[in-house]
């Protein structure tokens, strides 16, 4: 069991999972909107991220993405809607976890880990919290192999997930699957939003892959305001890098006008 999260901006719940027999079953974490208390009628949309030990808290990664003090920021600022995050820290075999596929490295049970995390907890955070449960409110979130899964979870279990933030991901694995996923797959309606980024200090040829992605995504549907695509000059595969871009993943996932929405 990971410790609680140490240097909190705003309200951070420790939330225990309900018995369950799936095996990657665990605490979590819950970052919830100022004026929570203060009005019980309403109700939020919720982004949940994978790698949770490195949203709020630097100690696992020596680094973190400061997502509450980000959070906390634009909320008050009215730059974003009002949200909850549920930080969904990493499991004892995480490359498994995170991949749909083998890929010669053990992979291959996120579709087990995605039944869990949407069917299983999402249902406990949707009882014990004022949360805007349909798909069209819940985000899933990651970064390199926490992308893939965010993005195939948004191909693959559109029933649940209305938007995906994929961050920094591992477009090498298995033989560039997430590409030839988007192609293969049948795209769901409505098509989830999806941000997608990469920085240019993540290893050689990295953009040429990006992009592929992107032209596969647009290829298949994603435009205008349903895909944001980020190039980030200075960016490298690590938190420091994902927190600069933060505050544009969440006023993408989270704009004011989310509440008018259908």
């Amino acid at each position: 069991a990971l410790p609680s999260p140490t240097r909190i901006t705003g309200t951070v719940l420790t939330l225990e999972p309900l018995p369950a027999g799936h095996p990657a079953a665990r605490p979590v974490w819950v970052w919830l909107p100022p004026g929570y208390a203060q009005d019980s009628a309403r109700r939020y949309p919720v982004l949940y991220l994978q790698d949770g030990q490195n949203v709020f808290d630097a100690r696992s990664a020596g680094a973190e993405w400061q997502v509450d003090e980000a959070a906390q920021r634009l909320v008050l600022a009215g730059a974003v809607a009002p949200f909850i995050v549920v930080a969904v820290p990493s499991g004892r075999d995480r490359v498994h976890e995170l991949t749909p596929t083998p890929g010669g490295r053990g992979g291959g049970g996120l579709a087990d880990y995605a039944r869990w995390l949407l069917d299983e907890l999402k249902p406990q955070v949707d009882q014990r919290l004022r949360t805007q449960p349909g798909a069209a409110h819940t985000a899933v979130g990651g970064s390199s192999l926490g992308g893939v899964a965010s993005l195939w979870m948004a191909l693959h279990r559109a029933d649940r997930v209305g938007a995906a933030l994929v961050v920094s991901p591992s477009v090498w694995w298995d033989d560039f699957l997430p590409r030839r996923d988007v192609l293969s797959t049948p795209a769901p309606e409505p098509r989830p939003r999806l941000w997608l980024d990469m920085g240019a200090h993540e290893g050689e040829g990295v953009f040429t892959e990006s992009r592929a992605l992107r032209d596969a995504l647009q290829s298949r549907g994603w435009a205008g305001a349903k895909i944001a695509y980020v190039e980030d000059p200075e960016g490298r595969h690590d938190e420091l890098s994902w927190a600069a871009r933060v505050e544009g993943m969440l006023k993408f996932l989270f704009p004011p006008t989310l509440e008018n929405r259908p």
